[in-house]
Parts: C-alpha cells; structure tokens; sequence
C-alpha cells in the first residue's frame, strides 16, 4: 500500500476525525446525483457514519421587532411578513460506501 493510504476504515474514521467542524466534500461509491459529492460541515462520525450539515437552518427570528415592524414590513412585504424559515439539512453516509474524502490543506 502507497504511503499515506487508508488501509482500513477505522484509519479512515481517525482521519474524517480531524476535520470535524471543517468543511469537506465526500465522494460516495455511488450513480447519479449522489456520485457527485456531498459538501458540507462536517459534524459528526463514528465506525458506520459520518454525518454532514449541507445547509443552515434559518437563523433566530429579531425578538426585539414583531410582525408588523418596520423591519419585518421592508424586508418582506410581499409576503405580509412571513419569514422564510428554513430547518436545515444533515446528510448521513455509511463509511463503507466513501470513495473520496476532500479538504483543505491549510
């Protein structure tokens, strides 16, 4: 094996390890969309996943300003100050099905 290669997934688990909290891309051993990387924070691994936020949620709501500040009326009038909320979204990918592990060098 080339120096530097991953001989196991628990040497791969070790290494996913380091960059958590980082932004990576994954490859997976996968067709279609999915072949394509998912990039992402990544927030958590352990022997059978990893897991990554691939989007934010929407941040807290101004408790200062109500609905019918002036704020809320300028930025969204169209929608009668309607905020559009999002909850975010993780991704979960088996370790065994990782081709590529992609990150920063510095």
């Amino acid at each position: 094996m080339a120096c530097g290669g991953f001989n196991s997934n628990q040497n791969l688990v070790s290494t996913l390890c380091r960059y958590i909290g980082e932004t990576v891309t994954i490859f997976t051993k996968s067709g279609g969309v999915s072949g394509c990387g998912f990039t992402g924070v990544l927030f958590g691994v352990n022997n059978e996943f990893c897991q990554l936020v691939t989007d934010f949620g929407s941040a807290p709501a101004n408790p200062i300003g109500g609905p019918n500040s002036s704020c809320c009326t300028n930025l969204y009038p169209e929608n009668n100050c309607q905020r559009p909320y999002t909850v975010g979204s993780v991704c979960d990918i088996p370790i065994d099905k990782i081709a590529a592990f992609c990150h920063n060098a510095v």
